[in-house]
This record gives C-alpha cells, structure tokens and sequence, in this order.
C-alpha cells in the first residue's frame, strides 16, 4: 500500500475514532451524582441535561461534524481513500479489517439507536420527576454578575433593585421552537411551586437582534409570565455583554438566526450572591432553591 494511501486510511481511522469518542460523550447515560464537569460538558457542546438526549444543534454537530470531515478526505485524496479501501479488500486481513470496522459502525449505530428509543421513552417520566442533585452539588457563591436591561414593561431591571428575593435567571429567545419554551416552563412551574418564598424569574434573551424591547410584551405573553416575571433585552452590544458577564455560550447561525446555547438557570440568593448553576428542570431547581437560606 502507498504512502498516501496509508495516509489516507489512517485519517478515515481518526475520524471514526473521534466519532466514536464525540458520541459516547454525548450520548451515554450518566449517573445521578455524574461530575459537575462532565454534565456542564454536555451541556456546553450538546444542549443536553443529565442523562437527555442531545439538542437539535447538538444533533447537527455530532452528525455534521463526521460527514464534514469525510466529505473533506474526499475532495482532498478521493483516489487515495477508495486505493486504500481497494487494497484492503484484496488481502485476506485486510477483509477482516474492513468486516470489523462495518460491524463496529453497525452496533454503534444500534447502541445509539437504543440509547435514543430509551431516552424517548422516559420523556415523560423526567418531565414529571428528576432525581435531586447530589449532596456534593457545587455552590458558586459569589458575587452575581451585573444585569440591567429592559423588561417587556419598558421598565430596567436590575438584580440590586431584586435584592431581598431569591431569583431565577435563565436565558432563552422567541423564536426558538423547541428548548427554550421547556426551559421557561420548567423554570415558571418551579417558582410556582416555590410560591411562599416569592421567587422572581427574569428571562434574559439570547436573540438581541430579534427579541427587540419592542417585541417583548408580545414574547411574555407567549411565554404565559406572570405579571412579576421579565423577559429582558436592549441593544446587542449590551445583551452579548450580559450573557458573556454570565458565562452563558452562545452561538449564533447567521443564515436563520438560530442560537445554540445550553439550558441552564441560575439561582441568585436575597444578598445578591450567584448560588446555584442548574440543570434547567423544575425538580433540580426546586431542590437547589431549598438549600438557599
């Protein structure tokens, strides 16, 4: 076998390693007391909570990304790759590497199939029931970042004129068909059941460009906020400057306006500190919210 050809063959060997690794990150089932890393890992680079499935942008990625880099071999050394492929199928090893490797495809896809289906399958049960975070669950406490913006009452909201109220803040925009209606839900029906305490949620989003302050009374509404829930935006340069502040990643497709981003609420203590960083679910909020004095 050539040179080149080697060559060629150890990239595609590269790129379904990766692949392979990149997937399991995304996809395997993590324990209840899983690192804090680790979940805020997934969560960063596939939109996905503890133990759920991938976000659509996260799907794009983990499918995206393998085609792409394939694609590329392609264009780069098309006459390398089906060389290499060739030469291997002439040689009695080198059929068994080729068996072995489609097997190994095969029963990824298969595990990531069921991974899929049994996940799906318990889309109800999380939606009624996640187990709390654990004991070791790690505190922030610190100073929260700054936040002034205007709500969809025209109104600016700052978290010092908040102070003296356990406050949710999560981030999410309108137009955003599917995760970020959930986030707000989950978010609402944990200050719900928080009702005595007086939570306040704000609602900052990550679509400066769209989610004008002009259009905010019409997204509270489609969102169902309470009278003392806010959604916030203002110019772009002062919400990008609010979520970077936050340490919220954000990514914005320029030719449809879509922004990935990761579910995620912070709870803010009375004193105005960062307590909590949670997993955007009403159970983990709740849970966190009781260990807030």
């Amino acid at each position: 076998m050539a040179p080149r050809e080697r060559t060629a063959l150890l990239a595609l060997g590269l790129i379904a390693g990766v692949t392979a690794a990149w997937w399991a990150l995304a996809l395997w089932p993590l324990a209840t007391d899983a690192p804090y890393w680790l979940v805020r890992t997934r969560e960063v680079c596939f939109g996905a909570l503890p133990d759920t499935l991938p976000s659509r942008a996260g799907w794009m990625l983990l499918i995206g990304e393998p085609l792409a880099m394939v694609a590329a071999l392609l264009v780069l050394w098309p006459g390398a790759v089906f060389d290499a492929i060739s030469s291997l199928a002439g040689t009695p090893r080198g059929r068994v590497s080729l068996v072995a490797g489609a097997l190994f495809l095969f029963f990824g896809a298969a595990a990531a199939a069921g991974r899929v289906a049994v996940a799906s399958n318990r889309e109800d049960a999380a939606a009624t029931y996640v187990a709390p975070p654990p004991s070791t669950y790690p505190r922030l406490d610190r100073p929260a970042p700054p936040l002034a913006l205007v709500d969809q009452h025209g109104d600016t909201v700052t978290l010092a004129a908040l102070r003296g109220r356990l406050v949710l803040v999560t981030f999410a925009y309108a137009h955003c068909p599917t995760v970020c209606p959930l986030v707000v839900r989950d978010v609402l029906a944990a200050q719900r059941r928080l009702a005595e305490r007086r939570v306040q949620v704000v609602v900052v989003t990550l679509d400066p460009w769209r989610d004008t302050p002009r259009r905010l009374a019409t997204v509270a509404a489609e969102w169902n906020l309470a009278e003392d829930a806010h959604v916030l935006s203002g110019d772009t340069a002062s919400v990008l400057r609010t979520l970077d502040a936050w340490n919220v990643p954000h990514e914005r497709n320029s030719a449809n306006g879509d922004v990935a981003h990761p579910s995620v609420v912070y709870l803010v203590d009375a004193a105005g500190q960062l307590a909590y960083a949670a997993a955007a679910h009403t159970d983990a909020i709740v849970a966190l919210a009781g260990r807030i004095r």
